[in-house]
């Protein structure tokens, strides 16, 4: 299967559905209060870049999402958001395609550190080691998360 990856609209009826495919898998991986995704309306921010991958055929198969938060620790800092590959299309290496997407766009920003907060078990397994694969490194709690054993936290220095 060929992807691609290219930056999209949120308010499309097949992003829409993976994000809400997203919220489905992680609803029973923490309690409530410790979800800390995006919807739609958040994601169409200015500071907010949304990447889609599609097969050749058009299909939305997997999402992710940039969000420029500025400078923190004094350095312009970007977060990785939304992170998604529907269950049929995973072990493709399309959330590698979308994470490439997000650090390309990152350094074009002049983004220097990129972080996340993903959350914790088995079923996030296979992102932590996505994440880890692309040089994220595992750290304290990040920009404004609480630290809690609910979730993990990379980051990555990014160069020019």
């Amino acid at each position: 299967m060929t992807v691609s990856v290219a930056i999209e609209s949120p308010f499309q009826d097949e992003v829409k559905a993976l994000v809400t495919a997203l919220d489905a898998h992680l609803l029973p991986l923490a309690p409530e209060e410790f979800h800390f995704g995006l919807d739609l309306e958040e994601m169409a921010t200015a500071d907010m870049t949304v990447f889609v991958a599609r097969t050749e055929a058009g299909e939305a198969v997997g999402l992710g999402a940039l969000k420029d938060v500025g400078t923190d620790k004094g350095l312009r800092t970007g977060e990785v958001k939304r992170m998604f590959t529907l269950p049929a299309a995973r072990g493709r290496r399309i959330g590698a395609l979308v994470l490439d997407a997000i650090c390309a766009r990152a350094r074009a920003l002049g983004i220097e550190r990129l972080v996340l907060e993903t959350g914790v078990g088995e079923g996030l397994a296979a992102a932590v080691r996505l994440y880890e694969n692309h040089g994220f490194t595992e750290c304290g709690a990040v920009l404004d998360y609480p630290d809690s054993g609910y979730s993990r936290f990379f980051e990555k220095k990014l160069s020019a």
